[in-house]
């Protein structure tokens, strides 16, 4: 199969500015691309990871990729899929987020490869000394206004209700077509490869290049935006940004959101997010036909993704932290996780005096958990409650320091399947 065919049937291709024969045939020799990342927060999320697994799927091919972060283009902000313009960060917020999605990239990513390693650059670092008069007559020139104004990106800011788009916002496209320009002559870089969401300012790149350098042969390639069969976007927009790290998403929480990843749409992410090759996925697309009750496939791509972000050690936690909500041990569950964990079941939170050393019947009361002293008192007798998934037989009983996970909160169940989390001040 052609390395083109390859990404088209894990998902990897929207679009490309020349005709899919020509751009197969340049991808079967090596060549020089890029995808842009811009810092605006401190990490990614697993809507960037579609374009950090189409890098390394570029690399395992032998190309020679390159991730750009936007260190000056991060200080404007892309207008592209936005309905208003993005909030100004400060510089040492922009320094954090560079330095973050800077390892996160390295995770991913062979930096260190003996022969086509690759290549991370900060656009910030050719437009510091880059004054804005020489910028505007050398560069500023070579862009047309009609064909600006046409770009779909600047079309739908116009036409939303907000009917504005700042100047800022507006240059946005120079600067990201005279970074592939830039790339292009420091790097030899052909191919710049983004998001559905960034044709604009791609073309806008591969014709400041034609405008400079009239045999040049620069195309791009976009990738389509991941949604489920629902159509919900991943994305910090979209409300539901799953975090490339655990601090902001715990492993629990991004284990889980792939393992409830719905039946019509677990084949599609084994093939964008994973490197499992076709005849697994096949395996697994049958497994699903034949019983689909027992989600074989999300339980694939949750571990393979888990892994793949978080190490070995991230999915056997994640899969500890699992087993709680079925009766498991809560012995190398973290705090955030049992957070994550009882995120959607009460909770309560007490002061640490009034609950470590006291009697478990008052601090089950205490917290709401049960109503009355003699509820609490007949459940225990028969058996009927557990802190931390360990049954307590003795209506007597405190609650020992011991209990408590990582200092800050425990776990209170009556009966199977009614969870509360206690956390203490």
């Amino acid at each position: 199969m052609k390395f083109y065919d390859f990404l088209k049937s894990r998902h990897l291709v929207e679009a490309c500015t020349c005709p899919e024969e020509k751009m197969a045939e340049l991808l079967e020799k090596p060549l020089t691309l890029y995808i842009g990342f811009d810092p605006t927060a401190s990490c990614l999320q697993a809507g960037n990871y579609v374009a950090i697994q189409t890098l390394a799927q570029f690399q395992r091919a032998g190309h020679r990729v390159i991730a750009l972060v936007g260190g000056a283009t991060g200080m404007i902000g892309d207008p592209s899929g936005r309905s208003t313009e993005r909030n100004f960060l400060s510089e040492e917020q922009l320094r954090r987020n560079l330095e973050g999605i800077k390892e996160n990239l390295s995770r991913f990513l062979d930096f260190n490869h003996p022969t086509n390693p690759a290549i991370l650059v900060n656009n910030y670092d050719w437009y510091k000394d880059y004054a804005i008069l020489p910028f505007l007559r050398e560069v500023g020139t070579l862009f047309r206004m009609k064909p600006m104004l046409a770009k779909d990106s600047v079309q739908k800011r116009l036409n939303a209700e907000t009917n504005s788009m700042t100047f800022t916002e507006f240059t946005y496209q120079i600067l990201q077509g005279y970074d592939f320009y830039h790339l292009y002559k420091t790097y030899g870089c052909t191919l710049q490869v983004g998001g559905a969401d960034q044709w604009g300012n791609i073309t806008a790149g591969t014709d400041l290049i034609r405008r400079l350098e009239p045999e040049a042969e620069v195309n791009g390639l976009t990738i389509p935006l991941v949604c489920d069969a629902n159509g919900q976007k991943f994305g910090k927009s979209a409300g539901n940004a799953i975090f490339l790290n655990a601090d902001k998403t715990s492993v629990y929480a991004f284990y889980q959101f792939f393992l409830r990843t719905l039946d019509a749409d677990a084949i599609r992410y084994l093939r964008i997010f994973t490197f499992l090759d076709d005849a697994r996925i096949a395996e697994l697309a049958a497994a699903q036909h034949e019983h689909p009750e027992a989600r074989e496939p999300q339980r694939v791509l949750a571990e393979e993704l888990t892994r793949t972000v978080h190490g070995e050690d991230g999915l056997r936690a994640a899969q500890r932290a699992s087993a709680v909500l079925f009766g498991g041990s809560l012995e190398g569950v973290s705090a955030a996780d049992l957070e994550a964990i009882a995120a959607d079941v009460p909770n309560a939170t007490l002061p640490r005096d009034q609950v470590i050393g006291q009697p478990l019947v008052d601090v089950a009361v205490a917290a709401g958990f049960l109503k009355s002293k003699g509820e609490a008192r007949r459940l225990i007798q028969g058996g009927g409650i557990s802190l931390n998934n360990d049954k307590v037989s003795d209506p007597a009983c405190v609650v020992p320091a011991e209990a408590l996970v990582e200092g800050k909160a425990l776990l209170l169940r009556q009966g199977k399947k009614n969870y509360f989390l206690l956390r203490l001040a």
